[in-house]
């Protein structure tokens, strides 16, 4: 009964132009105007998929933004056959508007195999997603303060209003109201919205691909509240894929942040399976520009 995920049937639905040169459009575009990097990520690795073999799982990918995407046009994935081993296999996906690059990408792709060397962290112990609210739950308990200034509740209302194809569940959201420095980590329970069902693993790996950029580097931030954004971005972002999960499914994103300076910020994220098994870990840099005058209250 559940409807089909928007991730599946729209933004990761690549229409073929050539044997290995795809059209992405866009479904949800940001506030800043600059197409959601997610979605290139995830579209960049659709395109690589294609152009594989179906026994042949994705185990890793490196991908550099290098020019701000442009909304208002669809986005051409042009791939590269760049390897095809025994056991692995690379591609290379450049992604176009205007005739330039904007996004540069490699995707590697693993045959199945068994190994006894085997080991991972220990997932963090959490409230189960079932009892913590939605980020949009949250945000319509804070626009019920009767204190919040009209400035902040109409970003609020708009944040609210954006149609992100992804549930959400902080399990220790920040207090908005307070400008005071948190340590550098987040946690999450995210998953696509609405229903993917047992396929191809490499779809949740895309899916996934989507899912990670969002929120990401806002981890670096957290330290410096004090300050008003004037320009976020991503630079690169990197996945590396390790057990099958669904992405349709509740997975735990542990998120920080080990380092900001010269205006850039790092942050690591960490995808759990609810049973414990880690699924996926992801790295960022961006560039991080602030205002020099600390922001004043909200309140």
């Amino acid at each position: 009964g559940d409807l089909r995920s928007v991730l599946i049937t729209s933004v990761l639905n690549l229409e073929r132009l050539e044997v290995d040169l795809f059209r992405g459009r866009h479904h949800w575009v940001p506030a800043t105007q600059h197409l959601f990097g997610g979605q290139i990520v995830g579209q960049a690795l659709v395109a690589a998929a294609h152009a594989v073999s179906r026994d042949e799982q994705v185990h890793s990918l490196h991908c550099y933004f290098v020019r701000t995407g442009d909304p208002k046009v669809p986005v051409l994935y042009e791939v590269e056959r760049t390897r095809t081993g025994k056991s692995f296999s690379v591609r290379s996906v450049k992604a176009i508007q205007h005739g330039k690059p904007i996004f540069t990408c490699q995707a590697s792709f693993q045959l199945s195999q068994g190994s006894p060397v085997q080991h991972q962290f220990t997932m963090p112990t959490v409230p189960p997603p079932e009892e913590l609210l939605t980020q949009d739950e949250l945000i319509q308990k804070f626009l019920q303060n009767p204190n919040v200034a009209e400035g902040y509740r109409k970003r609020l209302t708009k944040i609210q209003a954006q149609d992100v194809p992804i549930d959400i569940k902080p399990v220790n959201p920040p207090d908005i109201f307070s400008s005071e420095p948190q340590e550098p980590k987040q946690l999450f329970w995210v998953r696509a919205r609405g229903y993917i069902g047992e396929t191809d693993m490499k779809v949740h790996c895309c899916v996934a691909a989507y899912i990670s950029d969002y929120a990401f580097l806002g981890t670096a931030l957290l330290p410096h509240r004090q300050y008003r954004i004037k320009f976020m971005v991503s630079l690169d972002h990197s996945m590396w894929f390790h057990a099958p999960f669904r992405a349709d499914h509740w997975m735990l994103y542990e998120c920080e942040s080990p380092w900001a300076g010269g205006c850039r910020g790092l942050v690591q994220g960490r995808l759990w399976r609810r049973d414990g098994v880690l699924a996926v870990t992801c790295a960022q840099e961006g560039v991080i520009r602030v205002e020099q005058t600390p922001n004043q209250s909200k309140l």
